[in-house]
This record gives C-alpha cells, structure tokens and sequence, in this order.
C-alpha cells in the first residue's frame, strides 16, 4: 500500500503505520511519522485519463429504474473532479438528491491497446477506492451523464491508498460498502459487475489506448441514498482500506 499526502509545504509518498494508541498513521518516506489527519490525502497515484462506468451493477441499475446495459455506459472525467482520503465535497443549495457511489478504482500499469480479456490483467498496476458523488436533480438522462453531474469539482474521491496488483489475488470477489454518519447504507460485491474489469479493458483498449495512471471506476451497487452538509460518508473495499469524505455546504466554498 502507498498514498500521496501533502505536509509542510510538500508532496510525499507515505505508506500506514501503526501508531501507539492503535490508530493508523503515515509514515513518510524521510521516515517522519504522523496521524491521519495531520497531513492533507492526495490522489495516491499520478492520475491519467479518468474512464467511469454507469450502471454497471443489475442490482443498481433497478433501484434506478433501469433495465441491465447492453453495452457499457461509459464517460470520461476531469482532473479537476478528483479529491483525496479526508477531502470535502460540496453539495449545492439547490440539490433534492446527492448521493454517493463506492466503486473500485481499476489503475492501469501500461500500455493498453486491442488487449484481449484474458490478457487485461497483465496491463493493471492495482486498485483503490473511489466514492464518485452524483447529483440526479442535475441529471439529464441515464444514458448520457452530463458534465453538472460527473465532472463537479471535488466530486470524486480517490484513495486512500494504491494497493498493487499483486496484493489483490481476485478483485472479482471484493466486498464493497458505504455507511453514512457510521450507519450503513449500502453493501455489495464485484462478483456481481455486469461487465467485468477483462471485459471493459478488452472493450475500452479496442477503440483508445489505455496508458499508465488511467483510471477505470468500475461502477457501484444498489444501496444509494441522500446525503446532506454535515455528513460523513465512509467507503470500505476488502483489502483496500477506508476511504472518508465529508458533505459540506456552500458556505464553506464562499458560494
């Protein structure tokens, strides 16, 4: 594991550290060791081209009224979207119904061109934690996110750590949930992808090129609800560790 954290007027790499009262900590690569919340979380890996994935679990894709996809639905998103482990999201004034999406983050490690499915997992460096915010008063239709809705600033949360490959032996059968305010509200599992991670690197590298650092959010299960200023949301995947972010109002942004 490993994450990107901003301290005292730098960029580190860090990677957990158990601290004395049994909480875990970072420790820095110069060997300084601080707790969660002293340092500020970055994306914990230089991002590339961010390719997300709709309605990509059946079960999700009937809480939203929708019959399963033929075909994947799948946009792209702006860096600007990104935040880190800790980050706030803004929810605006006028928003009816914002809610969370706890999705595994698919990182690439190389070169990604017409690769067949049974080699796709050859070209992925490893996995993370992403919680992709949507709004759906702002929604336009279900086949085509528009941009007030996927490419929010500070609408996606990516962390908190970059677990290699090599450390996640079957991300098809990974467990996913989020609790909001320590209550939670949704649970799922990657076994249960309509289109799974060979399958969308074959489909994604037949038509563009996949590099090192793009990023495939593969999608969330059923289980979305309403989140409001002041809530903390909380995203769990086996082996990866939880990723936090916090609901805040205009205000905060001078808005």
């Amino acid at each position: 594991m490993r994450a990107r954290v901003a301290y005292s007027g730098a960029v580190h790499e860090a990677v957990p550290h158990a601290l004395p009262d049994g909480r875990t900590g970072v420790r820095l690569t110069d060997g300084r060791v601080l707790a969660e919340e002293a340092v500020v979380w970055l994306p914990p890996f230089q991002v590339g081209t961010i390719i997300a994935l709709g309605l990509n679990y059946a079960d999700h894709a009937k809480e939203l009224a929708f019959g399963a996809q033929e075909e994947p639905l799948a946009f792209l998103k702006g860096p600007g979207s990104l935040i880190g482990h800790r980050g706030q999201t803004r929810r605006p004034a006028d928003a009816t119904f914002m809610h969370y999406e706890c999705e595994l983050a698919v990182v690439i490690g190389s070169t990604a061109k017409k690769v067949p499915a049974v080699r796709a997992f050859e070209h992925v460096a490893g996995y993370c934690i992403a919680n992709d915010y949507t709004i759906r008063d702002y929604l336009e239709n279900y086949y085509r996110p528009n941009l007030r809705v996927k490419n929010r600033d500070g609408g996606t949360v990516l962390g908190p750590w970059f677990v290699p490959a090599s450390a996640v032996p079957d991300p098809g059968n990974l467990n996913l949930s989020t609790s909001v305010n320590g209550r939670r509200t949704q649970s799922g599992n990657t076994r249960d992808l309509i289109f799974t991670i060979p399958y969308l690197i074959e489909y994604l590298s037949s038509f563009m090129s996949l590099s090192a650092g793009d990023v495939i959010l593969t999608g969330t299960p059923e289980g979305v609800v309403n989140v409001a200023a002041g809530d903390e949301v909380v995203c769990e995947i086996d082996g990866l560790g939880r990723l936090i972010n916090h609901i805040v109002a205009d205000e905060v942004f001078g808005r």
